[in-house]
């Protein structure tokens, strides 16, 4: 969730480390990369820990006949400070409860998903300024125990930008490429992804956003997966954020609706 940039110039902070953590009252605004798809530049800050999750989100899809449930249980995004610029990601794939049915039968899947390696490196703005860029390459390491899902080690890279509006009002764009494998199992093919949020500071710790997520495959056949998404986010304290949002599909690759309420936690 893009958070406004603050015009003010703060302290070096250069000095901090993994070994020895940003003080309390250095700390930047608490950044998340959810509720939304759209990245979030900025980094958590060096030696402290952030948990990010869905505390459950339910996805429903009809397509040819067929209707796909399915609930996900507390995946997960845990980021470790390294510098002030950088932090390392580990994205699981928690628990999943899938349940397909049409043309008079039906099946059901459980299981648990991948784990996804990233570092995001903060190119400028983490600290000031009325933009942000990052940078987070990562890859995935197959450690999932379902059918559903491929064995293959996987990657790409991932770029974001945050522009400061004015009056509580933030935007951002992100843009990335996956190389994924191909439907057939032979080789890889690159996947672009873009999305642009806006986001709204309703009071002082109520905020909101809209998004446009664009999703495109260049394998042969492939289809375009395009989504609208919306959700709220509610500050707790400084370093506990609630949230739920909804994403709704627009093409028929795209999943119909996808609803999730979460939180995210600074130490």
């Amino acid at each position: 969730m893009l958070i406004a940039c603050t015009a003010a110039i703060a302290a070096d902070k250069r000095q901090y480390s993994l070994r020895n953590p940003t003080p309390t009252s250095q700390l930047r605004d608490m950044s998340t990369d959810r509720p939304d798809k759209t990245e979030s530049p900025y980094t958590v800050d060096a030696g402290r820990f952030q948990l990010e999750t869905d505390l459950v989100a339910y996805t429903h899809d009809r397509r040819d006949g067929i209707t796909t449930r399915a609930y996900d249980v507390a995946p997960f995004n845990f980021k470790i400070g390294l510098t002030n610029s950088t932090d390392i990601q580990f994205v699981y794939g928690a628990f999943s409860h899938i349940r397909t049915s049409g043309g008079g039968t039906s099946e059901t899947e459980n299981g648990f998903g991948d784990l996804v390696v990233r570092l995001k490196h903060n190119i400028w703005g983490n600290d000031g300024g009325t933009t942000a860029l990052g940078v987070m390459p990562f890859v995935k390491l197959p450690t999932n125990d379902m059918a559903s899902l491929n064995n293959d080690v996987e990657g790409g890279v991932i770029v974001p930008l945050a522009i400061d509006l004015g009056n509580g009002m933030g935007f951002g764009l992100m843009t990335e490429i996956d190389i994924l494998r191909s439907e057939s199992g032979s080789g890889y093919e690159p996947t672009f992804v873009n999305s642009a949020t806006v986001s709204f500071e309703l009071t002082q710790r109520l905020g909101m956003y809209v998004e446009a997520f664009v999703e495109r495959s260049t394998e042969s056949g492939a289809e375009t997966v395009v989504t609208l998404d919306g959700g709220f986010t509610y500050a707790v304290t400084d370093n506990l954020q609630l949230d739920a949002g909804a994403n709704v599909g627009v093409t028929e690759a795209a999943d119909d609706l996808n609803v999730f309420v979460g939180l995210s936690q600074r130490f």
